[in-house]
């Protein structure tokens, strides 16, 4: 009987420590949520510009103007065009919540003709962390 009784008691704490540590786990999850959840969002007005038709040479340079709509500072690592003639500038500077903010690309055409998209790939402290704008136009011979 007495073994009984001790194997009742042992089984109840097994089975305690484990809804404790299911629990604990569980908090974990709620915890990444709510990071998630307070994480600084940047919402671009618009995600693609077109400048239209330009010479072999020119330079056009476009704002992409965004805003923090999340709930905590916006911080941008890094901003990378998919060639050397695309060059970005960002906000060195955390972005407030309900602050704006603008990513500057100067495209030199130097070089190019025909049809060109620019991907600028964003990467901040965002969930996800990267977001992509275009520069795209066109490009005719002098």
């Amino acid at each position: 009987m007495k073994k009984l009784i001790v194997c009742a008691m042992v089984a109840a704490t097994l089975l305690s420590a484990a809804c404790g540590s299911s629990t604990q786990s569980g908090n974990a999850a709620t915890a990444e949520n709510a990071g998630a959840t307070n994480a600084p969002v940047m919402k671009f007005e618009k995600d693609t510009h077109d400048f239209g038709k330009i010479k072999t040479g020119d330079k056009v340079t476009y704002e992409f103007k965004f805003t923090n709509t999340g709930k905590s500072p916006l911080i941008i690592q890094d901003a990378i065009a998919t060639c050397g003639c695309t060059k970005p500038e960002w906000p060195k500077t955390p972005v407030q919540p309900g602050a704006d903010g603008v990513v500057k690309v100067t495209f030199d055409s130097t070089g190019k003709s025909g049809l060109q998209d620019k991907q600028i790939t964003v990467t901040a402290n965002t969930n996800p962390a990267q977001t992509m704008v275009h520069l795209i136009g066109e490009v005719a011979t002098k």
